[in-house]
């Protein structure tokens, strides 16, 4: 008999597997979840992957279509233009706050991630590789680390929520290889103006890092529903 301890782990590592399927594009925009297919591939119960798929539903990530179950949520260059604008008011809201509460401890954090990050020249450019998945999931702890002494939990939940939402799109445009752009400066940039206790400038920089990546995105042939960008 499963133990209320064991179904909770299950249903967590159902959904984290979901979810990283999901933001790694392993199933495109718009494809329909059957339950019985997730069961199979994700090793698990008909009661976890359905609460693993409403968990997601609430996130964004997939969407519960009334009479026809589920699907991955479809993209569009308006949404992430406008997944953009709240994304760089959240994640800078949380780094300012951050920065002002961040101790010496936190610093290291910080410092020790971008150290790992920066050893990882080709994480970004080489799709499916080891190096690339330990780069994801570096990125992630950095921008996490970077926010992670903001005190206030609705701006950190949100700030997660839409990191999740703009991975997805980040993933589904491929490598960054030929855009001339230099991430790990970008990222070393950041994290040296927070630590330095400069507020203003680390705000500025992670703006234009976040901004910079969406408008790679929208010049990429991610598989949108609408038509080319709006003009800013």
């Amino acid at each position: 008999m499963e133990t209320y301890a064991n179904h909770k782990s299950n249903t967590a590592r159902t959904y984290e597997d979901l979810r990283d399927a999901i933001i790694d594009a392993k199933y495109p925009p718009g494809e329909k979840l059957r339950i019985e297919q997730l069961c199979k591939v994700l090793d698990a119960s008909s009661g976890a992957v359905r609460e693993a798929l409403s968990r997601l539903t609430a996130e964004g990530l997939v969407l519960a279509e009334p009479q026809r179950g589920f699907a991955i949520a479809p993209i569009s260059r308006r949404d992430l233009e406008d997944l953009t604008d709240v994304r760089v008011e959240i994640e800078c809201r949380c780094l300012a706050e951050s920065i002002a509460n961040g101790d010496i401890a936190w610093e290291g954090r910080v410092l020790s991630l971008q150290h790992q990050l920066r050893s990882l020249q080709q994480g970004p450019y080489a799709p499916g590789s080891p190096e690339t998945q330990l780069w994801h999931r570096l990125h992630e702890a950095f921008h996490r680390e970077l926010t992670s002494a903001c005190t206030n939990t609705w701006w950190q939940r949100l700030r997660e929520q839409l990191y999740l939402q703009s991975e997805r799109y980040r993933r589904l445009s491929g490598p960054y290889e030929g855009t001339r752009r230099n991430i790990s400066a970008e990222h070393d940039a950041i994290a040296n103006a927070a630590i330095a206790r400069d507020s203003e400038t680390a705000s500025r920089l992670m703006a234009e890092h976040l901004r910079m990546t969406t408008e790679i995105l929208l010049k990429s042939a991610i598989p949108s529903t609408d038509s080319p960008p709006k003009k800013r």
